[in-house]
C-alpha cells in the first residue's frame, strides 16, 4: 500500500527486455534500507525489486509483467535511459498518511489534454479512458503517475486537477505537457462503491 505521497524522482538507467522488462532505476533512496523483494511505487506502478547497487549512484532492478506494460503508460510511450519516474516507498505501519490509499494497481492510462498557469500552480486537464471515467468524481482523490491529486471540475471523460508549486518541484510533474501519457488509479473507495450499486 501507499499514500501518493512521492518521496523521490528516479532515473531509468538501463532498460532490457529478458522474458519481461527489467528497467534498472536510480534513486536518491538509501539502498541499504531496501531488501530485496520490496515493494516500489514506480510513477504509480507496484514493482518488486530484485537487485540493488551502488555504482556509480545507488539504483534498484524491478521486473515488469507483459500485463503491466499493457495497463501502463510503460506500453505507451516506454521507459528509457533518462526518463524520470515518480518514486514512493510501500507504507509502513504508523506512517502518516498524508494522500490517501493507493495500491499502486494502475487501472488505464489517461491523457493531457492541456496545461494552464494558475497563479503560480498548475491546471491541468486530462481525459479518462472511458471505462474509468465513471469513478471520477469532484473534490474525490485520483493517483496519477502515483500522486495523490484532488480533482477540482469533471466533465464527461474530462477531469482538472491543480498542481501546487511544491508538487511541481518534488515531482516530474513539473515537466507536464499536453499529450502526455500518465498512470491513472481510481480512488478504492469509488471502486467499491460503484460495485455495491450494482448489487443494490
Amino acid at each position: 500500500m501507499f499514500t501518493g505521497i512521492i518521496t523521490d524522482v528516479g532515473e531509468v538507467l538501463d532498460v532490457e527486455k529478458r522474458g519481461d522488462l527489467r528497467a534498472k532505476i536510480a534513486t536518491g533512496y538509501d539502498v541499504d534500507g531496501i531488501d530485496i523483494g520490496a515493494s516500489i511505487a514506480c510513477d504509480g506502478v507496484c514493482l518488486t525489486v530484485i537487485a540493488l547497487g551502488e555504482n556509480p549512484k545507488p539504483w534498484f532492478q524491478v521486473e515488469i509483467s507483459a500485463e503491466t506494460v499493457s495497463k501502463t503508460n510503460i506500453g505507451q510511450t516506454g521507459w528509457a535511459p533518462g526518463t524520470r519516474i515518480n518514486l514512493e516507498r510501500a507504507l509502513k505501519v504508523g506512517d502518516e498518511l498524508g494522500g490517501h490509499i493507493v495500491s499502486g494497481h494502475v487501472d488505464g492510462v489517461a491523457e493531457v489534454l492541456s496545461v494552464t498557469p494558475e497563479g503560480d500552480s498548475a491546471r491541468v486537464t486530462f481525459r479518462a479512458p472511458e471505462a474509468l471515467a465513471k469513478f471520477v468524481a469532484p473534490k474525490g482523490s485520483v493517483a496519477l503517475n502515483g500522486t495523490s491529486l484532488t480533482v477540482n471540475e469533471v466533465e464527461g471523460r474530462d477531469f482538472g486537477v491543480n498542481i501546487i508549486p511544491h508538487t511541481q518541484e518534488v515531482t516530474t510533474w513539473g515537466a507536464v505537457a499536453a499529450g502526455d501519457a500518465v498512470n491513472l488509479e481510481i480512488d478504492t473507495l469509488a471502486r467499491y462503491v460503484a460495485r455495491l450499486r450494482e448489487w443494490a
